[in-house]
């Protein structure tokens, strides 16, 4: 008798109908009291593998090891930036989508962002990329990219990155992956208007008055004033400068006065860089109030 037996993929492969070439790669690996094998599969479509003779032990597992360098994923690009006084640094990563890579990164970051380090989440790739493979990260106006190739890595793993320091010249940042057949999977336009206003080290005073100062001496006008804290809320916690805890106590609360209150709490204790944050993102989600504010301190 011909047994068929056909198993669910539900990993990140990306394949498009049968591909043979899988077939070859792709191993069943059997778990068994004295030892392990390999099975050969029949047929693998996008979402299944079929197994002609199938054998079952008490632990199966669906992948050999060699499959991790050949599936295809998808992936997003995020770029941490900083402009100094004549350069501007950054380093981009190659994350899987879906993944806890992301947050991991951010966690990595979390103390530059502090000192004036800024995300950008740029355009993916157009296409899945192949797992495990190197790209050449090309920049025209860089004066130092190091490592010259980043890595795209599984998501159990620590995602690698390139450091690129370019003159702050005032140019955009042109940036490109290259593989290693010479093909261009991935481009990328940071505008000089865009990296100048986001990651130049957060002003820390109003004409004359230091944030601290200022939130300290209108801490209560904030409070019953703030038409919307959720949005400075937003900004802060984008920037990892409050953390998710503190994000939803603030959001839980019902009333306005309460959610800046809250806000307010968690914003001082952290320092001028923080507060000077804050500062800026309520001179621009509330404009009017900060303006009448900082008038009547002078």
């Amino acid at each position: 008798m011909n047994n068929k037996i056909c198993l669910s993929v539900s990993f990140l492969l990306c394949c498009s109908g049968t591909n043979p070439s899988l077939r070859n790669e792709m191993k069943i690996l059997h778990v068994e009291e004295h030892g392990v094998s390999l099975e050969e599969v029949h047929e693998v479509t996008r979402f299944h593998v079929k197994i002609l003779h199938p054998k079952f032990s008490a632990i199966s597992v669906i992948l050999s090891y060699i499959l991790s360098w050949i599936v295809d994923v998808h992936c997003d690009v995020v770029l941490y930036m900083a402009v100094k006084k004549s350069t501007v640094i950054s380093r981009l990563y190659l994350l899987l989508r879906n993944s806890s890579q992301k947050e991991a990164v951010r966690e990595r970051e979390k103390d530059q962002v502090s000192q004036g380090y800024s995300e950008f989440l740029l355009p993916s790739p157009n296409g899945p990329l192949k797992m495990n493979t190197w790209f050449a990260l090309k920049n025209p106006h860089s004066t130092s990219i190091y490592p010259e190739k980043i890595q795209l890595l599984p998501a159990n793993t620590t995602p690698s990155c390139c450091k690129m320091i370019m003159g702050n010249t005032g140019v955009d940042i042109e940036m490109e992956l290259i593989g290693d057949d010479e093909r261009t999977v991935w481009k990328s336009v940071v505008s000089k208007d865009e990296y100048s206003k986001d990651s130049h080290p957060t002003p820390l005073t109003l004409p004359g008055i230091p944030a601290e100062e200022f939130l300290k001496k209108h801490r209560a006008e904030l409070i019953h004033g703030v038409k919307n804290p959720k949005p400075i809320a937003d900004v802060l916690s984008s920037k990892s400068m409050i953390g998710d805890e503190e994000y939803s106590r603030i959001t839980a609360e019902t009333t306005e006065q309460e959610r800046m209150r809250k806000l307010l709490n968690a914003v001082l204790p952290k320092g001028p860089e923080v507060m000077g944050a804050c500062l800026k993102a309520l001179s621009e989600h509330e404009h009017h109030l900060v303006k009448y504010l900082s008038e009547s301190s002078t």
